[in-house]
């Protein structure tokens, strides 16, 4: 069922195996760090997956649910499905390293009842299924409106049974799933956490190399143009090399990115936790000060979520930081927002030791630490020709895929 080349891909899979290597031979996190890097790259991926099937949230939005403080902006059925989808991408984390772990119709129904945030008809395959052009109404493909149990029973077969590199069987999973087609709603999101999950059983755990969400997110025409190669119905005999081809192309091009903004990150976040330091203020503040670095706006439950404090600390911890000029607040004390303050870039750019007088921003500070990674000595600059080759290495680079972060809620 949907052949491909797999010899025509090895360089991509070789890339992809290089990669994880010198990933892995990196330094440690710092544990906070940690924690905060795998929040921002979860809210991320669920804002890039919901929202291309319709789901009308920001990703500082689906940051804000995912800490329990839902904004009012966003209604109580989008905000379900929001923490279904969290909720479905924890439950294959979980369920990626059992030692009695099959492939299965059953886990793939739980795993989209969870998408769909156990709505009426989840988690049940449907009947009449089409796949049509959002904007258009246009039928874009038919898939088979008959033998979906015998399909789905056959795609799990061949995972349990395949020997093959995980990024080819994510690619597989993720495209003869979306063909099959096999529920009313949520398959893409369903497809697409499957491709995770093969990436976790494979040993693929890091968060640049196992999910593709926020990838796709960016790249919308790249993910849906992948999909033209299985033509306009179902077809068992599809050739679908240029879908798995665009699937590994993603997943190097997103490590690289990745790599990148992870390595640029931790300089500003070990900048943020040595002006707490100087500041005698607890490395705690690192977390509200970095939300604000990226545009984000903080409220007090987000604060307290993400810090695990008590309330009268949480409002101590945010005073002491708008007194200090490094935030500063909106609204009234009842909702009341906090952003970056006046100093906040400042402090940043002299903890950089950046020039003084010079005019600093959250770009001027990934430009200026960019710069710093391609000109060190350090073990990052012997991998950098691997790890980040032109284009994805410039600064725009970092700026420009990290932007999804700062995005504005628009009506």
């Amino acid at each position: 069922m949907l052949r491909f080349d797999e010899t025509a891909l090895k360089s991509l899979v070789a890339d992809l195996d290089e990669l994880r290597a010198r990933l892995d031979a990196r330094a440690p996190l710092v544990i906070a760090w940690e924690g905060q890097l795998r929040r921002d790259l979860e809210a991320a991926a669920v804002h890039a997956s919901v929202s291309m099937e319709g789901v009308r949230v920001t990703v500082e939005e689906v940051r804000r649910i995912l800490a329990g403080d839902r904004p009012q902006t966003v209604t109580t059925v989008d905000a379900a499905l929001v923490e279904g989808y969290r909720e479905a991408m924890t439950y294959v984390q979980g369920r990626s390293d059992d030692p009695v772990f099959e492939w299965s119709s059953e886990l793939m129904k739980g795993i989209q009842h969870r998408v769909l945030a156990g709505r009426r008809g989840a988690g049940r395959y449907g009947e009449g299924r089409f796949v049509v052009d959002g904007t258009t109404g246009e039928l874009k493909y038919t898939p088979p409106q008959e033998g979906v149990p015998e399909l789905m029973k056959a795609l799990c077969q061949h995972m349990n049974e395949w020997e093959a590199h995980p990024a080819l069987k994510s690619a597989w999973v993720h495209v003869a799933f979306a063909a099959i087609h096999p529920f009313k709603d949520g398959n893409g999101r369903t497809a697409r956490i499957l491709a995770s999950l093969a990436m976790y059983r494979g040993g693929f755990k890091r968060p640049e190399s196992c999910s593709l969400e926020e990838w796709w997110g960016t790249h919308r025409a790249t993910y849906y143009a992948s999909f033209e190669c299985l033509g306009r119905e179902f077809d068992p005999g599809t050739d679908v090399t240029p879908f798995v081809r665009s699937h590994l192309e993603a997943q190097r091009s997103q490590v690289r990115a990745l790599a990148l903004r992870e390595e640029t990150n931790r300089f500003v976040w070990a900048a943020l936790t040595r002006m707490c330091e100087r500041s005698g203020i607890s490395d705690r503040a690192a977390f509200a000060l970095w939300d604000a670095y990226n545009g984000r706006e903080i409220t007090r439950p987000y604060y307290r979520s993400v810090t695990d404090i008590k309330e009268s600390t949480a409002t101590a911890d945010l005073n002491t930081l708008r007194s200090a000029g490094l935030l500063g607040a909106l609204g009234r004390t009842r909702g009341r927002r906090y952003v970056a303050g006046p100093m906040l870039f400042r402090r940043i750019a002299d903890e950089l030791a950046m020039p003084p007088g010079l005019a600093v921003d959250r770009s001027a500070i990934v430009h200026e630490v960019t710069d710093r990674l391609a000109r060190s000595q350090t073990p990052l600059a012997s991998t950098r020709s691997v790890l980040f080759p032109e284009p994805i290495a410039s600064p725009s680079a970092v700026i420009e895929y990290g932007a999804a972060h700062t995005t504005t809620r628009t009506t």
